[in-house]
């Protein structure tokens, strides 16, 4: 059989359309066993034999969540499951660490808590993920139709919008640092809200339509995700490319080390995504009409999707930036460079006012008094100083530095020239 995926260019995707095409040859048995087919009526349905592993008059529509022929829907919401309940841990776990770290420390909570509500937002984003796994796990209904059009964008747009806002942060921009960083993931995430509401109130509202969609509708849908996707992904490479290449202010390191472990987790995250979503694009367009598998294989190729890009964001973003934070290795060590006293005279420089503390440098001492207050002897205690002191200058004295003057005024050159 010429396979639509045997070219020399989808050779790199092999192991993606392998993770893809192995769950769903199980779904083959399933479909040659069944009697029902996408268009059969209610009446029909009525009449089917009992699905192992499920319980009798089950709604043929929920047959995946138990059918024990089909193993990839069991899979599916198995995995699924356990991201869900991982992301809303890791969520409880931020919130109670968040709370704790405001309580204790006031400039602790000023300095992080704009990184904290980006990557709960993000974890958020994660769970919804793993939830919409069911909708797709379901089959397509007018009711789980909605679902799927307006959360799979919405929830996608999120994730990576905080991706993206935490590459800008990273890379130095000042709209996306402290409370800007989840206010740009916001900005970004809320376009992608506006499409999906537009798309299903032409359709159902003004229309009067119902919820139905071409495959290619639906990947036109994702055009905004994708550029998200894309953008993230090339502010990683450059930001990879720039802690690699360039040193920091730092002394210790530590801070540069940090950043190569941001880029390098954002660089890998933002890119099997992005080949994860190649993969699906092609296989729901063109893979499985040349395999011959449409539309049997359509929802289980989503719920793959949604199943394995939401273990790759938990994973390498997620559980990431929380251990980040419980360590304190997300904020920096080193305090960063403060021009507040270059471009204001009256700003607010820290350390000016405060008292001094730490031991003062002997060499400019010329008070001549011990910490005691006993008259002592002035010492040299350095090579550059002297003697001399200003306070004792008596003006009734010359101190001028006088010039050497020759002993021939009138003619300096006779006896050189030998004239007498």
């Amino acid at each position: 059989m010429n396979l639509a995926f045997s070219s020399e260019k989808h050779k790199s995707l092999f192991p993606l359309l392998l993770l893809f095409y192995v769950p769903l040859t199980c779904l083959c048995q399933s479909n040659n066993s069944s009697s029902v087919s996408p268009t059969s009526s209610p009446s029909n349905v009525t009449s089917l034999q009992p699905v192992p592993g499920c319980r009798a008059g089950l709604d043929p529509i929920y047959r995946y969540l138990c059918d024990r022929r089909a193993a990839w829907g069991i899979v599916a919401e198995t995995v699924a499951s356990a991201g869900f309940l991982l992301s809303v841990i890791l969520m409880a776990g931020l919130l109670l660490w968040s709370l704790w770290v405001s309580v204790s420390s006031r400039h602790q909570r000023s300095s992080i808590g704009g990184t904290v509500a980006s990557v709960f937002m993000f974890l958020l984003a994660t769970a919804g993920i793993f939830a919409i796994t069911f909708s797709f796990i379901v089959r397509l209904t007018p009711h789980t139709c909605p679902t799927r059009i307006f959360l799979f964008g919405v929830l996608f747009s999120l994730a990576f919008s905080c991706l993206l806002a935490r590459c800008l942060a990273l890379l130095g921009f000042a709209a996306a640092r402290g409370w800007g960083e989840p206010a740009v993931a916001l900005g970004l995430f809320t376009v992608q809200v506006i499409i999906a509401t537009e798309w299903l109130i032409l359709i159902l509202v003004r229309d009067k339509k119902p919820c139905e969609y071409s495959q290619e509708e639906f990947v036109m849908l994702q055009i905004y995700v994708m550029c998200l996707l894309a953008i993230g992904l090339i502010l990683s490479l450059h930001f990879l490319c720039r802690s690699c290449s360039t040193y920091s202010y730092s002394y210790t390191g530590p801070a540069r080390q940090h950043g190569r472990i941001q880029a390098t987790l954002l660089c890998l995250t933002l890119l099997l995504s992005a080949c994860i979503w190649v993969v699906w694009i092609t296989m729901l367009i063109k893979g499985n009409t040349d395999l011959g598998h449409r539309p049997q294989w359509d929802d289980p190729v989503m719920s793959i999707t949604l199943v394995t890009n939401g273990w790759v964001l938990l994973l390498g973003h997620g559980v990431c930036q929380v251990a980040f934070l419980c360590r304190g290795e997300a904020r920096s060590k080193d305090n960063p460079l403060s021009f507040a006293g270059w471009t204001s005279p009256s700003a607010d420089m820290s350390g000016l006012g405060d008292p001094k503390d730490g031991k003062e440098n002997g060499s400019f001492e010329n008070d001549g008094e011990n910490r005691r207050g006993r008259k002592t002897e002035p010492t040299l205690q350095s090579p550059y100083e002297s003697e001399f002191s200003m306070t004792e200058i008596d003006p009734d004295k010359d101190y001028t530095i006088p010039r050497p003057q020759t002993t021939n005024i009138r003619e300096p050159y006779d006896e050189y020239y030998g004239h007498d």
